[in-house]
Order: structure tokens, then C-alpha cells, then sequence
């Protein structure tokens, strides 16, 4: 089922918060086709890559390759699964901090994006649940660092405006008024 605004109309949902809902939704949807289509692409090379790999370790036959050549090969295929290993530690890290930072912090959702452009996710170590490392100190951290994009909320009751003196209809101010001569001028009506 696709995210529509007819159904978040539907829902109740306010004009203005159906903006938001659906260009943060094109936000994560654009990233998310952004990083597929950058994964395709690179997992389209890899065969090239493992082929060449394969032609330069056969033995006789044209497609014997220099040791310089095979040594290059290697190197790349190497490179290749550190760079993907890399890509995946990152968003990995970027999915805890992201997470970290909207429950644990309580960063509101539209300062999140700002937050984590400044965030170091080269200084974050994940645990082997994937889980933030010392995620205790670095909520205190973050509290103090962004407690300006940390929504406050206050529970009031509900405002109730001062009345204005009564006299009970008369010309009587009843405030300053004893129980007999409220009594009194109460009978007189």
C-alpha cells in the first residue's frame, strides 16, 4: 500500500502535517533508491572482478596473467569488500545513531537531519547487537550538545480565566459582605 495524501486525509490527519508525512517520506524513499542503485552498481563489477581473479590464477593457456597483473587484481577485489564492508559499517552506525538520538536523546524529528550532518559516526563503536557503545555517557553528551533541538513538553491544566466579582444580580459587592447582611440583602429582593 503506498502512502497517499487522499488516505492521510482520510486518517485526519492536518494539511500542513500531510506535507511534512509525505516530503519526509520522498526524503527516505529517494536515500533509500540512491543506496540500491549505488549497491547494483558495484555488485555489477564484482563478477567482472572475480573473473579476472579466476583467469589470473589459471595456469598455462592464454589467459595467464604477470604476477604484477594478478597482485593488481587482488588488490582491487580486496579494496572492493573493504569499501563494501565500510558502506555497510556506516549505515549501520548511521541507522543506531539516527535511532539513538530520536528515542534515548529525544532530538525532535525535524532537527534529526540537522543533527546528524554534524555527527562523527567515525567516533561511534557499535557493540555486537548493534548497539551504540557507551550509550549511557554519550545521552548525557548529547542532552547538554542538543538541548536546543530537544522538544520540552510541559503538562499544564486548563487555563481558567478569573470570573468576574459577582454580586448576585444586586448592587451588593458580596465580597465584602458578612453571612447576616448577605442574608439580609438577599431577602430585601
Amino acid at each position: 500500500m503506498a502512502l497517499t495524501r487522499k488516505m492521510l486525509k482520510a486518517m485526519g490527519i492536518e494539511d500542513e502535517k500531510i506535507d511534512q508525512i509525505i516530503e519526509e517520506h520522498v526524503n527516505v524513499t529517494d536515500s533509500i533508491k540512491e543506496e540500491r542503485d549505488s549497491y547494483k552498481a558495484d555488485a555489477e563489477k564484482l563478477p567482472d572482478l572475480l573473473k579476472k581473479l579466476e583467469n589470473a590464477t589459471k595456469n598455462g593457456g592464454e589467459e595467464t596473467v604477470s604476477k604484477a597483473e594478478y597482485d593488481k587484481l587482488l588488490k582491487e577485489h580486496n579494496d572492493y569488500k573493504a569499501e563494501q564492508t565500510a558502506k555497510e559499517t556506516r549505515a549501520a552506525k548511521e541507522r543506531a545513531v539516527r535511532e539513538f538520538y530520536k528515542s534515548t536523546v529525544g532530538i525532535s524529528e525535524k532537527r534529526l537531519d540537522t543533527v546528524m550532518k554534524v555527527t562523527n559516526l567515525d567516533e561511534i563503536e557499535l557493540d555486537k547487537d548493534g548497539k551504540i557503545q557507551d550509550a549511557d555517557k554519550r545521552a548525557e553528551s548529547a542532552k547538554t550538545e542538543w538541548a536546543d533541538f530537544i522538544p520540552q513538553t510541559k503538562e499544564t491544566g486548563a487555563e481558567t480565566a478569573n470570573p468576574p466579582g459577582s454580586n448576585g444580580g444586586g448592587n451588593v459587592d458580596l465580597g465584602t459582605l458578612s453571612m447576616e447582611d448577605y442574608i439580609a440583602a438577599r431577602s430585601k429582593k
